[in-house]
């Protein structure tokens, strides 16, 4: 049969295998996720829908739960929404990957790019803790603290503990804000300023206190506040 007479949800997937999956659109690639369409509406109209009402932007497509899916969009079960998360997370991992030849931070655009990715699309705070050799190189970032939408609640023994485990000798402190205001608080400026001075009793140099919100982010040590 000669691809016109194909059924719609097939055409895609056809053209992956013939030209490979850079010729295909997003749109294309979304539809072949989803294997197939509902009630009438074909898979490549199915994720037209979804993808625009995104906006097209796949990290904005990240942000949505599996259950949110399925409530927000006709024709999307379980399957397909469970199989849009693991397509998007999947996708994160693999830009983890990338990243996972030890980097060296030189300033905080270098831990702006580094943790990025773990936290920006996320609803509810997060504390992470980069840690750092002599030189600078990354010897890898722990999650020390998950708090509500307002705020997260740092145990400072916690946090110089892995520090000591990972052999560190400076650390780079970052948590997102998910309202997206960049401005510290009052709770984050005490936080930072009784690590500092933890650290300078260990001998560990606290580098950078970065609050990642979604346009961008703070740095206390680029303004000056260490």
């Amino acid at each position: 049969m000669p691809i016109s007479s194909w059924a719609e949800d097939e055409r895609p997937r056809e053209r992956l295998l013939q030209q490979g999956a850079d010729a295909l659109s997003l749109n294309e690639l979304f539809a072949i996720l989803l294997r197939s369409g509902v009630g009438g509406e074909s898979a490549l109209e199915l994720s037209r829908r979804i993808l625009s009402d995104n906006h097209n932007d796949l990290n904005e497509l990240a942000k949505r739960g599996v259950r949110e899916l399925v409530n927000k969009y006709k024709g999307v079960g379980i399957a397909k929404a469970a199989a849009i998360v693991a397509a998007m997370e999947i996708g994160r991992r693999r830009k983890l990957k990338e990243m996972s030849v030890l980097p060296v931070i030189c300033c905080s655009q270098d831990a702006y790019e580094y943790i990025n990715s773990h936290v920006k699309d996320l609803d509810y705070e997060k504390f992470y803790v980069i840690y750092l050799s002599q030189s600078n190189r990354v010897k890898g970032a722990e999650c020390i603290s998950v708090g509500g939408i307002s705020g997260t609640i740092v145990d400072i023994r916690l946090l110089f503990k892995g520090v000591l485990d990972m052999k560190a000798t400076s650390i780079i402190m970052v948590h997102n804000h998910p309202g997206g205001v960049l401005k510290p608080s009052i709770q984050d400026e005490e936080t930072t300023r009784k690590i500092v001075d933890a650290g300078k009793l260990l001998d560990i140099r606290v580098l950078d206190h970065l609050i990642i919100g979604r346009c961008g982010y703070y740095s206390f040590a680029d303004e000056g506040k260490l």
